[in-house]
């Protein structure tokens, strides 16, 4: 005797050995003996064999039609083996009965089992839904199929095309775009990227970059609505003070410009005036939602995005010739020793005097001609000079809260596209890359007095009982890294006692913030606390917090990224198939003339610090890569190891030197291509 039954949603038979009442011995053709509950078996029966019953149900089961079926089937609870009397013939076989039990158990969309062999039909809006469900499946199968065949054949259908950067970086899984790409990725055996640059749906390497970055951080374009900039109601002073900015030619939002009076008279009064869109923006008006949606100026090679409307920076940047409004600091000082004596807040108007640029007076305005070891032949020689015996005296003051001295062993790289910047950058343009040394007298000048303004005021809106946007760091112990919160701490890194970022309202949101508070504490003082527009534990800070890290941190990201692009292309352009470079880690180097990160072959055993030269052997500008092979080292002997500091540096370097990561998940490809098969046969 034989016996079918049911072990776990698949069907076997085999020869009966023993049976007990709750169990049975059965014999599997293969020779395997298996214990079977009788629970689970369905039939017994003495011929044909287990293999010949399974093999014809099988065959007479596709043979069943389901619509007939179901109308054939009685409306309470049934067994396949009356369907099969009803179906086939009242003395139907056992084939015919193993043959309507196979039917019946793979059509849950028309028969729900119900027990051991049982069934119960389901009611007729079930099955109407669940075959259109199973048509719009086959359908979408079928889909696919034609994609993937166009995409491995070189052509992008236009649906991929229209989601190329959310298939790529923000895929639903489940989505027949998708499904498309990774067929045709494992048909073709290309790579993902190669796939879709061959078919057309990738104009380029930096369009791609671009508009991925577009994609994720700009969903609704890079347009601004149509607004006025309001115009400041505030009668303010003018300041007797003649102002001067220093920024690079490509700035258009000048948001800071120093001032210095009294040379010469033993008392000095320096300012650093500051760019007042505060005074008429407000909180919730239509510049400032547009202003928080986007919290931050995005910075790249040859273009930029502003945080604000040009017709908006325009009406408050600090330009030469104009007298601007400002929130102005001025600090009383002794001229000989240097000594901080007072002080003070000021809503009012600077002129303008000058806008000096970097990139034309770096290598013009030195350490020699403003200590008068060389003739000082530009505007402002007295006034800058001043600034840089200020500045390196502020700097020391910093150096002995930190522990020790700042080190700036690492220049700054500028591009230039000689697209010049007045359009978007179409990724063909040549460009160059030059350095410039951190901590030049210029940039020494700008940074210690910013540092000095953003601190002073931090303590000021602090002690008059204001929240602001801080920047602090608890330590410069490794992994302590800079936080932004609402309360003053100290800043360790910078060696001051509170520190926040006020200094650049036309260019970040929380500069703006901070700004409406100080211009509170000009106008209210002690009671400003009253009428500031954001008050302690005010739930809206730590929101503008939380979407400033995170548009912050991606704007950088941006902007590392697309620098590496444009340093791929500057090898290329130049044949540059060489470099001398440091070794970092596990095989990472930093080439040591340009702002390269990438992994050496070869270089895996060197210890860090170690100077090699290396064989640039190809690159990648879609995925952003370098292949490389160390050719010799350099250095017999490791110099001192880096501090702690400069690992922290080399850390977030690390992060953006490994190719481009995509959401795709190729593991999926065979499931999905039996799938896809399956569903898409009629």
């Amino acid at each position: 005797m034989f016996a079918l039954f049911d072990e776990a949603g698949k069907f076997l038979a085999g020869r009966v050995m023993s049976e007990a009442d709750s169990s049975m011995q059965i014999e599997l053709e293969s020779g395997k003996r298996v214990k079977v509950k009788a629970a689970n078996v369905l039939l017994k029966f003495e011929k044909p064999s287990p293999a010949e019953l399974i093999s014809e149900g099988q065959r007479l089961a596709q043979e069943i039609d389901l619509d007939l079926a179901w109308e054939f089937a009685p409306e309470g609870e049934f067994g396949f083996a009356d369907l099969a009397r009803d179906y086939f013939d009242a003395k139907c076989s056992t084939a015919h009965q193993v043959g309507a039990l196979f039917r019946l158990f793979e059509a849950p969309h028309y028969f729900r089992r119900a027990g051991k062999g049982q069934f119960k039909k389901a009611a007729e809006e079930t099955v109407k839904a669940a075959l259109l469900g199973i048509e719009r499946k086959r359908q979408q199968a079928l889909q696919i199929e034609q994609w993937a065949t166009e995409l491995a054949a070189g052509t992008c259908p236009q649906p991929i095309a229209d989601q190329i950067y959310k298939i790529l970086f923000k895929p639903d899984k489940n989505g027949p775009e998708y499904k498309a790409v990774v067929e045709a990725t494992r048909r073709s055996h290309k790579a993902p990227l190669d796939l879709l640059q061959g078919a057309g749906a990738i104009s380029s390497a930096y369009q791609f970059h671009w508009k991925r970055f577009l994609f994720e951080q700009f969903p609704k374009g890079v347009g601004f609505p149509k607004l006025l900039a309001p115009e400041i109601k505030d009668e303010l002073p003018l300041s007797s003070a003649q102002a001067f900015s220093i920024d690079d030619s490509a700035t258009t939002e000048i948001d800071d410009a120093l001032s210095v009076q009294g040379l010469g008279t033993g008392t000095i009064t320096f300012g650093v005036h500051i760019a007042a869109p505060g005074l008429a923006v407000q909180p919730d008006s239509a510049i400032d939602k547009v202003a928080r949606e986007r919290l931050s100026t995005v910075y790249m090679p040859g273009w930029k995005l502003t945080m604000l409307p040009d017709e908006v920076v325009q009406a408050y940047t600090l330009i030469e010739g104009r007298d601007c409004p400002a929130v102005s600091i001025y600090f009383t000082l002794d001229e000989a020793t240097l000594a901080i004596q007072s002080s003070e807040t000021r809503l009012e108007r600077v002129r303008i005097a000058a806008n000096l640029r970097h990139d034309q007076l770096d290598a013009v305005i030195t350490e020699a001609t403003l200590t008068d070891a060389e003739v000082a032949d530009y505007a402002f020689a007295a006034e800058l000079a001043f600034c840089f015996r200020l500045a390196q005296a502020l700097k020391k003051q910093r150096e002995v809260v930190r522990g020790k001295p700042e080190s700036f062993n690492r220049p700054d790289y500028n591009f230039r596209l000689d697209s010049g910047g007045a359009t978007e950058p179409k990724g063909t343009e040549q460009v160059s890359i030059s350095t410039r040394v951190r901590g030049a007298p210029l940039d020494l000048i700008v940074a210690e007095a910013m540092i000095l303004a953003n601190s002073t005021w931090g303590a000021w809106i602090n002690e008059l009982g204001l929240p602001g946007i801080y920047r602090s760091q608890a330590s410069m112990a490794p992994g302590i890294k800079v936080r932004m919160g609402t309360r003053a701490q100290p800043h360790a890194g910078l060696g001051v006692a509170q520190y926040t970022w006020s200094t650049s309202p036309l260019r970040r949101y929380v500069d703006l913030v901070n700004q409406w508070q100080i211009i509170a504490c000009a106008r209210n003082g002690r009671t400003a606390a009253l009428v500031a527009p954001f008050k302690p534990k005010d739930a809206q800070l730590f929101s503008i917090i939380s979407g400033f890290d995170a548009a912050y941190s991606a704007y950088n990201g941006f902007q590392n990224g697309i620098e590496r692009f444009w340093t791929l292309r500057y090898l290329v352009q130049n044949q540059i198939s060489e470099l001398t470079a440091t070794v970092m880690k596990d095989g990472l180097v930093r080439a040591d003339t340009l702002p390269l990160v990438f992994k050496a072959l070869g270089c895996e055993p060197l210890p860090r610090g170690a100077h090699v030269k290396v064989r640039i052997t190809g690159t990648d500008e879609m995925t952003l890569d370098v292949h490389a092979s160390l050719i010799e080292r350099l250095d017999e002997v490791l110099t001192e190891a880096p501090e702690a500091e400069a690992e922290a540096e080399d850390e977030d370097e690390e992060a953006g030197a490994g190719p481009l990561t995509l959401a795709l998940d190729m593991t999926e490809g065979e499931e999905a291509a039996a799938t896809a098969t399956e569903a898409a046969t009629p």
